[in-house]
């Protein structure tokens, strides 16, 4: 299994504020999501780490990395699966009538 951090697109959106937010996250969950993307890969102690074993994540902030990416994916799926929905409908209305 290959690391979700290799294949970790971005969807944002521009909340109330002006601030970009990852789809399901916070501003603030957005802001430590993209401060652990953007770290080097260390273990706790910091020396190279071994990110992922067996396709899980080794390191507390990895963990913690793969937690936020989770939530911001699975409301991405939603949003989309909406979306689709939202669209089948309309076409039923315009292809009936």
């Amino acid at each position: 299994m290959t690391s979700p951090r290799d294949h970790s697109p971005r969807r944002y959106f521009v909340d109330g504020n002006g601030h970009r937010v990852l789809i399901g996250l916070t501003v603030e969950e957005t802001f430590e999501f993209e401060t652990l993307d953007n770290q080097p890969a260390v273990d706790d102690l910091g020396t190279p780490a071994t990110l992922y074993e067996n396709g899980v994540p080794t390191t507390a902030r990895e963990k913690r990395w793969f937690e936020l990416y989770s939530k911001h994916d699975s409301a991405w799926m939603e949003w989309k699966t909406k979306i689709q929905a939202d669209r089948h409908e309309v076409s039923d209305f315009v292809n009936h009538h």
